[in-house]
């Protein structure tokens, strides 16, 4: 990083892969604090054994100002030895929060789902129970929990697939009243639900295995269902048009598909492509990162950096081309300005792509630091969450 269009840096204490979320001028993130030295082991490597980090941590909730990096507040929100382990990718507090304004609702993994006003102040919290969300094949090897909660309409959604008792609920965001909670049959999967709108009615996207699929937002009732493939689903649903698109890549099937938001039924009999699944293409989804339409192309990245870029309406492949020399990870999802795709490694490299189909490396920007979350975007600045800081990028203003 030769410091050129870096707006501010602010050095964030813990461990976290949560992304940063902004609303107005503020800037916030959670993290988690353990004692001692804490790191995350990045690459690609099929390790499973739980990290040893089980000693009391904080989970801090911050706000910074988003022109200046400046800390405005850090609240100690919670206290208390993590009830679950991690992968040594992974860290004990993997969700993003989320925010409609008013309030912050973030997910604690085992320690449960939080909500605080806009000065940190705990508003309502629920104990979800044990998150034990790890490889269902060996179930001692714990990695850590990741899906996010999602506000819409005022309510929360929160998804919760682990070993044992899964289920998806939906909570009153301003006390916490459950509303409604449907229980699932699935692996454990780490994506966050989409809403979308699918003519009148409102549903929930889930990814899964055995059941990936959509739930009526008003009383949680399923409306369709996919059984198949990747074993371990990571990615969220990404909605544009009347198109949801699904993807995950470990395992023996590795499937981008895309579903039509008016499905209904079991959409798994009837073949690879029928009424409910507008699209599919095998052994081109991804593993760990969330794919991205900008326009009318879809774009997915795997874990060891290639990129495909699919028109998003019939599932054309238009390139598939790799970053970097294949030595790179890479979980943080792509994000865009519209104009450009910015893909980054877990190394901290950043690749620029047009987002015109056409396949080129414009640049290779250094962070110089580990990177595991996805960046947020506004106002033409891109904000990074890299291992010890959060980096503000862009032009100045």
């Amino acid at each position: 990083m030769k410091g050129e269009n870096i707006r501010w840096h602010t050095p964030i204490p813990g461990l976290a892969h949560s992304s940063p979320i902004i609303w107005g001028n503020v800037v916030y993130v959670i993290t988690a604090v353990g004692p001692g030295s804490q790191d995350v082991k990045v690459g690609l490597y099929g390790d499973i054994t739980p990290a040893n980090d089980q000693d009391s941590h904080q989970w801090r909730l911050l706000a910074l100002e988003k022109d200046t990096g400046k800390i405005m507040w850090a609240k100690l929100e919670y206290e208390g030895i993590p009830r679950g382990k991690r992968h040594p990718k992974s860290t004990h507090c993997n969700a993003t929060p989320a925010t409609d304004g008013q309030r912050i609702v973030a997910i604690f993994g085992s320690e449960g789902l939080f909500c605080f006003d806009r000065e940190g102040k705990l508003l309502w919290k629920k104990d979800l129970g044990p998150m034990k969300s790890g490889y269902y094949v060996v179930p001692s090897a714990q990695w850590g929990f990741s899906s996010s909660p999602v506000i819409h309409d005022g309510k929360v959604v929160v998804l919760c697939d682990v070993l044992g008792d899964s289920f998806i609920a939906e909570f009153d965001v301003v006390d916490g009243r459950e509303i409604w909670r449907t229980a699932r049959h699935d692996v454990p999967t780490w994506g966050t639900p989409a809403v979308a709108r699918a003519g009148a009615r409102t549903e929930i996207l889930v990814n899964g295995w055995h059941h990936t699929g959509a739930y009526d937002f008003a009383d949680g009732k399923e409306i369709w269902k996919l059984n198949g493939g990747g074993d371990i689903p990571v990615p969220t649903p990404v909605v544009s048009g009347d198109l949801g698109y699904f993807t995950s890549a470990h395992g023996a099937q590795r499937p981008m598909r895309a579903i039509r938001l008016d499905a209904t039924g079991d959409l798994t009999s009837k073949g690879a492509t029928n009424t409910g699944v507008a699209w599919e293409q095998q052994h081109k989804g991804n593993y760990m990162q969330t794919p991205i339409v900008v326009g009318e192309l879809l774009y997915g990245c795997v874990d060891n950096g290639i990129v495909t870029c699919f028109e998003a309406r019939t599932g054309e492949v238009r390139y598939s081309e790799r970053l970097g020399n294949g030595s790179e990870g890479f979980t943080a999802s792509p994000v865009s300005d519209g104009h450009n795709l910015y893909f980054t490694s877990e190394i901290g490299n950043v690749y620029v792509i047009p987002a015109n189909g056409n396949f080129s490396v414009t640049a290779t920007n250094k962070l110089n630091e580990t990177c595991l979350s996805t960046a947020a975007v506004s106002d033409g600045t891109l904000f990074y969450r890299t291992r010890h800081e959060l980096i503000a990028i862009g032009e100045g203003h």
